[in-house]
C-alpha cells in the first residue's frame, strides 16, 4: 500500500465521518456511496476525483443520490462511519475488487455489527475475516 493510496483511505474514511456531520441516514448513505458512480471512479487507476476532498465528493453522491439520502433514521457513530470508510477503500486497494463488489459482499450492516471486533486488527485481517463471513452466508 503506498502513500498516496493511504491518503485515498484516510479521505473516504473522513468523508463517511462528513455524512454524520450533516445528519445524512448511515445505512443510506454508505450504499448510495459504495454503489455510485463517485466511488467507480475512485476505484479506477486514475481518476481526478481521486484528488477531490471528502467535501466535495460529499456533494457529488448527494447530488446524485438525490432522495435517496434523507436525515431520518440511524446515524452512526463517527468512529464507526471513519472506520468502515477506510476498510472499504483500503479492501479495493488490497484485493483489486470495486467498491460495488465489495458491498455485496460486506453491506454496512455486517460492517457496523463487526467494527468493535475488527477495528483494532491490521486491514488486510479483518477483511479477511469479513470476505469469510460472507462465505459462510
Amino acid at each position: 500500500m503506498d502513500e498516496l493510496q493511504l491518503k485515498l483511505c484516510d479521505i473516504q474514511g473522513r468523508l463517511f465521518e462528513l455524512s454524520a456531520e450533516k445528519k445524512y441516514n448511515s445505512a443510506a448513505f454508505v450504499k448510495a456511496f459504495m454503489t455510485s458512480d463517485t466511488a467507480k471512479a475512485l476505484d479506477s487507476e486514475y481518476n481526478r476525483m481521486q484528488w477531490a476532498g471528502e467535501e466535495y465528493l460529499l456533494e457529488e453522491i448527494v447530488s446524485a443520490a438525490g432522495d435517496l439520502l434523507t436525515a431520518d433514521g440511524e446515524i452512526y457513530d463517527t468512529d464507526i462511519l471513519y472506520w468502515i470508510g477506510y476498510i472499504y477503500r483500503y479492501w479495493h486497494y488490497y484485493s483489486g475488487e470495486d467498491s460495488a463488489k465489495i458491498y455485496k459482499q460486506a453491506p454496512v450492516e455486517t460492517m457496523k455489527r463487526n467494527y468493535m471486533i475488527f477495528h483494532t486488527m491490521d486491514p488486510v485481517l479483518a477483511i479477511e475475516d469479513l470476505k469469510e463471513i460472507h462465505n459462510q452466508q
